[in-house]
């Protein structure tokens, strides 16, 4: 399974849109895609603008379907905007 990591700091006042639309985010990928496994959204309880994801893949095809899809070109669009920093890490689960 491939794991994807991904730390997003938001502008000032703008973390709550953020909250929404990667839950969002996560709603469609699990429900949309059958190669998504996990989609965990987190979000810092001492700072509001900051947030983590954790997401499962089947494999790395499942993890290209993925950046395809319309509701993630969506949620690109919307979300990129929003954002002071973007973090992605690709990594292998054990």
């Amino acid at each position: 399974m491939i794991a994807i990591i991904v730390d997003f700091v938001a502008l000032d006042g703008k973390g709550d849109e953020v909250s929404e639309v990667l839950q969002t985010q996560a709603k469609n990928s699990l429900e949309k895609e059958h190669g998504c496994k996990h989609f965990d959204v987190c979000r810092d309880p001492e700072d509001a603008n900051r947030f983590f994801l954790y997401e499962l893949y089947d494999d790395a095809a499942a993890v290209d379907a993925h950046g395809k899809t319309e509701h993630y070109v969506a949620f690109r669009a919307r979300l990129d905007p929003l954002l002071e920093s973007r973090n992605r890490r690709e990594m292998t689960r054990l």
